[in-house]
C-alpha cells in the first residue's frame, strides 16, 4: 500500500531542506536535492512506521501544491528589484 504526501523542498545557502506540511516535525536536510529527496522519502516512512507503532492513525494527506503566476510590480515604468543590504557583519 503507497501513500502519496505534498513534500516541500527549499534551496538554503548551503543545502536544501524538505518538510512534509501532512506529517508534523517530518523534515529533512541534504546538500543536494538529490540527496534530500532520498532523505525525505526515508524520514516519511520513518514518520509513518512510528505513527502505526504508537497506535496512532496514519493521517491521509490533505496539502496540495501548485505554482502560481504573478506579475512583478512595476514602479516609474520600471520592475521593481529590491536592493541588497549591506552586511552588518562586516
Amino acid at each position: 500500500m503507497t501513500r502519496k504526501y505534498a513534500v516541500i523542498f527549499e534551496k538554503g545557502k548551503t543545502s536544501y531542506g524538505a518538510y512534509v506540511p501532512d506529517l508534523l516535525g517530518c523534515v529533512a536536510v541534504g546538500k543536494d536535492l538529490k540527496k534530500v529527496r532520498r532523505l525525505i522519502r526515508e524520514a516519511i516512512e520513518f514518520h509513518l512506521e512510528g505513527m502505526m507503532l504508537d497506535g496512532e492513525k496514519v493521517p491521509e494527506s490533505t496539502s496540495r501544491c501548485s505554482y502560481v503566476d504573478v506579475r512583478l510590480p512595476k514602479f516609474n515604468g520600471k520592475v521593481a528589484v529590491p536592493k541588497r543590504r549591506k552586511s552588518q557583519a562586516q
